[in-house]
């Protein structure tokens, strides 16, 4: 592999899916025999992954500015979300990278260069604003390169907001979003970050965040809903 970015636990398969980004193919990579190795996906741009509970793969082809769903021996994908050429309005995406996928298969994804976070219901054709959207910036309105993303049961949209430093959180249907991490200029400190590129929220609502340029993982205790 060259620059694996991304990785999902397949257990049905005790095995890892992995975003080979740089040869750009997703693989998947047996834990009981490393030997085990196949081809899933070829010629993708591949950033965001994320395995649906019914087995169905989410890949991001940030490259080609869609989000495609693959299911069992496909060998094409389905476009889900954008895949409209480059661009900003609702059905486009502008450099895609980190996605999230909830139950009901509705796709959420960071539209990095956009400065902002869609939201694409199953089937649709377009995509909703549900964070950012106003430009790049750093006001609670504001995003400036959205990464990491995690959606929780209720709809609280957190990203990872790259360039800002920071973590925010959208509560469902809010015009604006608020700190949870960071946001006090980049730097080492315990209230830093540096990059934040992703996410992870367990079910005690802590979320942990890769602070990139700080190379570690940091810890934030969320508020419950």
């Amino acid at each position: 592999m060259i620059y694996p970015i991304n990785v999902v636990i397949d257990k049905n398969y005790n095995s890892l899916i992995i975003c080979d980004r740089e040869n750009k193919q997703v693989i998947r990579w047996s834990l009981e025999n490393p030997q085990d190795r196949q081809i899933l996906i070829w010629n993708i741009s591949c950033i965001g992954l994320m395995m649906h509970e019914n087995g169905d793969l989410f890949v991001c082809d940030n490259e080609k500015n869609a989000v495609k769903r693959w299911r069992k021996n496909d060998e094409k994908g389905t476009i889900v979300a954008g895949g409209n050429r480059k661009g900003r309005n609702l059905n486009q995406l502008n450099n895609p990278t980190y996605i999230f996928i909830d139950r009901e298969e509705t796709v959420y994804v960071s539209d990095c260069e956009n400065h902002r976070v869609m939201k694409w219901m199953k089937g649709a054709k377009e995509g909703i604003v549900v964070a950012g959207g106003h430009g790049q910036g750093k006001s609670l309105k504001q995003l400036s390169y959205p990464m990491g993303l995690v959606v929780t049961e209720v709809g609280d949209v957190y990203v990872a907001d790259a360039n800002n430093n920071r973590v925010m959180c959208w509560p469902l249907g809010s015009k604006e979003g608020r700190v949870i991490g960071g946001g006090n200029g980049f730097g080492e400190g315990s209230n830093q970050l540096w990059v934040p590129i992703g996410l992870s929220l367990d079910a005690e609502n802590n979320l942990y965040v890769v602070d990139h340029n700080n190379h570690r993982i940091q810890q934030f205790e969320v508020d419950k809903y």
